[in-house]
């Protein structure tokens, strides 16, 4: 029997509505019987998308690391060459009972430009890339589902380059790369390219702020 969910996405001053397909809603169903989650995002710098996820209700842990690369146990310096092959990327832990993953990612593809290879604003690199590393298939069938629905309404004009990859590893960075925003908020980086995404983020998702 086909269902169909409605799943609400707000991009810049806008918002529309689209249905999924029959595999939607009850994997969004059994996401709500299950406890705490684990999934592995790279949308650019990992300041600027840990300050993001730190601020969304339901979310119990954001980390920054590397994942996706060859080597094991990469220093930052090793990664920002783009030579290991490692993302920049956030592991986020959420509570699926109080956020569901399909909010979590559009959040996600919310909050950067996803149709930009190897590219956020002014960071460039493979080591900005943006991606999914996916837990699971339940994980991997939602991030393939609303990419495709994205591609379908054509929100930017260009296509979205969001890899959606199995999750293999993942490094946990250098502390100082830990709550990054909040030690260092009067750093030119943040003030200029970081709280500017703060503010649009709460303004769209102010009913999902802790």
């Amino acid at each position: 029997m086909k269902t169909s969910l409605k799943i609400i996405l707000l991009f810049l001053s806008f918002s529309f509505a689209f249905e999924a397909n029959t595999n939607y809603e009850p994997i969004i169903m059994k996401e709500h019987e299950r406890d705490n989650e684990t999934v592995t995002l790279g949308a650019g710098c990992f300041w600027c998308v840990e300050a993001v996820f730190k601020r969304i209700d339901g979310v119990a842990d954001v980390v920054s690391g590397y994942s996706g690369g060859q080597i094991s146990n990469p220093a930052y310096r090793e990664v920002s060459s783009g030579r290991t092959g490692h993302a920049e990327v956030i592991q986020v832990t959420w509570d699926p009972k109080v956020i569901p993953f399909a909010k979590l990612l559009e959040i996600f593809f919310m909050t950067h430009d996803p149709t930009t290879l190897n590219r956020q604003g002014a960071d460039t690199g493979t080591q900005y890339r943006s991606a999914i590393f996916y837990h699971s298939d339940e994980q991997k069938l939602i991030a393939q589902e609303i990419k495709a629905l994205l591609e379908k309404e054509k929100i930017w004009p260009d296509p979205i380059v969001t890899e959606i990859t199995p999750f293999t590893g993942f490094y946990e960075a250098e502390d100082y790369h830990q709550d990054y925003y909040s030690n260092n908020s009067n750093q030119g980086y943040c003030r200029m390219v970081i709280a500017p995404k703060l503010e649009k983020f709460e303004k769209l998702f102010h009913d999902y702020l802790r």
